[in-house]
Parts: C-alpha cells; sequence; structure tokens
C-alpha cells in the first residue's frame, strides 16, 4: 500500500481569460536638457508640474500619480585635443499615472504630451484591471482543466487512474507593458487613438496527484 501511495504524478495546467480592461496605466518622462543644472532641474519641475496639472483637470486623483526615478546628470561628449568636456546637463523625471476611464484616455494623453511640449517622452503603457479577480478566477480554471486533461491522458498511458491531489501550486503570469512606439511630440488636438480591446490574465497551476493502479 506505501508503495502504491509512493506513486504520483506531476502536471503544469496553463489558461488565461480575457475581459474588456478597466485601467490604463501610462509611464510619462520628462527630460530636459540645458546649459545648467539649475536650469535643467528647475524646466524639468516646469515640465513635470504642467503634466501634473492637467492630469488633475482631467480628474486624476493624486493617489494615481506617482512620480519616480528623479534623475540630474552632465552631458558629456569627447573632443579631439580636449578630451571629455560637460556639454550640458540633463535632468529627467518620470510619473506613473493610472487612468480609470480607459475610452475617455486618448485626450487625456494628448494633453499631456501638449502640457509638456518636447520635453515630454511617453514610455509605454498598460491596459489591465483595478479588480482582476473575476478574470484571475476563470484563467485559474482553465488552467485547473487543462492540468486535468493531461494528467488524465498520462494516467491512461501508464494503465493507471488518478487518485487524490496531493499538492497546488499557482503560478501567475507577470503582465508586460504595451510599448509606444518612439512617441516624442505629438500637438494635443491630434489624440492617437487608444484601443482598449481585451486585456488578458494568464496563470498556471501545477498539480501532484497520487496515481493508482
Amino acid at each position: 500500500m506505501a508503495a502504491e501511495n509512493a506513486r504520483t504524478i506531476t502536471v503544469t495546467g496553463t489558461g488565461s481569460a480575457e475581459a474588456p480592461p478597466d485601467l490604463l496605466t501610462i509611464s510619462v518622462g520628462v527630460e530636459c536638457r540645458r546649459d545648467s543644472v539649475g536650469a535643467a532641474y528647475g524646466d524639468a519641475g516646469t515640465a513635470s508640474g504642467a503634466v501634473s496639472a492637467v492630469l488633475r483637470q482631467h480628474g486624476v486623483g493624486d493617489a494615481d500619480i506617482r512620480t519616480s526615478g528623479l534623475n540630474v546628470r552632465p552631458e558629456l561628449i569627447w573632443r579631439d585635443g580636449e578630451g571629455q568636456r560637460v556639454a550640458g546637463y540633463v535632468a529627467s523625471s518620470v510619473l506613473t499615472v493610472r487612468l480609470r476611464d480607459v475610452a475617455a484616455a486618448s485626450p487625456v494623453v494628448a494633453a499631456v504630451v501638449g502640457a509638456g511640449g518636447n520635453d515630454v517622452r511617453l514610455n509605454g503603457l498598460e491596459l489591465g484591471f483595478s479588480d482582476e479577480s473575476a478574470v484571475a478566477a476563470q484563467a485559474r480554471a482553465a488552467a485547473w482543466q487543462d492540468a486535468v486533461a493531461a494528467a488524465e491522458q498520462f494516467a491512461s498511458l501508464a494503465s493507471a487512474r488518478l487518485g487524490a491531489v496531493l499538492s497546488v501550486a499557482e503560478h501567475a503570469d507577470a503582465p508586460g507593458p504595451v510599448p509606444l512606439a518612439r512617441i516624442q511630440r505629438a500637438a494635443a488636438t491630434e489624440a492617437i487613438s487608444v484601443e482598449a480591446g481585451h486585456a488578458s490574465v494568464g496563470t498556471s497551476v501545477t498539480v501532484v496527484w497520487e496515481l493508482q493502479v
């Protein structure tokens, strides 16, 4: 009996589920090149403030605007006979913004670019869910069925049958950002359309069963 209980089968199943997203996260960079540290830092702050202000005008709350990656550095060049020299200074920062009205995101993004001017960079976007629990539950169910189907097939091929489940481990997929292909500058009146479509939640589950004769 102990020998039979020692026989196991381990299978990993994968599954995903889709639904219309209700959250758009954008990464907005500000980068200023100036002759002095003070000018670069001050102008970067002005541009970042203008972006934050226009976001609030469009109803984005303080909790959905986060600043990160504040950096000031010299811009170095090499000249023959002179060596490495400081050509100017670059100040940069990144705003991570959550937009909760995906359908109205296009004009907001255009307004952000218009507010920051040539110093604004759109680094990327990610469509997702403010609460993905319902979609994740569907993905888990699909992953479970995938694992069961494979396990039953292997058990049949081994002239055995599945017994009790001994362990279950979930491995949720990490979503990646959807890049905005090198958008550097656009007039506020020329909004780029953000098509929400469907966002996907994926997961995998590793299940260990007893394998019985």
